[in-house]
């Protein structure tokens, strides 16, 4: 079987929880559900932080300090990259060839060190290639139809 990692990016995992993200909310959850079944899913230590502190301050009807606990136990069941001095370095260099915000770039550097095929992210740019790694925004009007 060929592994298809996909790596998600904390706007993703914050739409699956955000009962006010309307048709987003939809599709996050759906692409979660997918990749619970699969078993293809990979985060970072810097998404997992993000995911907790967006779901528990930042979203319309935050989620309760166990709620959330609980979800992101469930999510570090995935592989989980942790953000280590190398993998900041990766992080500079591709800001520095591809313009991305740092924090963008440690998201890029943290799905190529865990191996993804593809990015799903409504933050990046949809289809771009970096490296072996290719950019998919689930929310583009070609993803939904």
């Amino acid at each position: 079987m060929k592994d298809a990692r996909m790596f998600v990016d904390t706007n993703i995992l914050v739409y699956a929880y955000d009962l006010s993200a309307g048709n987003k909310h939809e599709k996050a959850k759906e692409i979660i559900k997918d990749l619970w079944s699969t078993g293809d899913g990979l985060i970072s230590t810097q998404v997992a932080q993000e995911f907790f502190v967006t779901v528990t301050r930042k979203i319309a009807k935050p989620l309760g300090l166990g709620q959330a606990r609980e979800i992101l136990k469930d999510l570090l069941q995935w592989k989980t990259i942790t953000i280590d001095g190398s993998l900041i370095v990766d992080a500079i260099n591709i800001q520095e060839k591809y313009q991305y915000s740092f924090w963008d770039s440690l998201i890029i550097a943290s799905a190529m060190e865990g191996g993804a095929v593809t990015i799903i992210s409504e933050d990046l740019s949809d289809k771009q290639k970096i490296g072996d790694v290719t950019i998919s925004n689930p929310f583009t009007e070609k993803a939904t139809k």
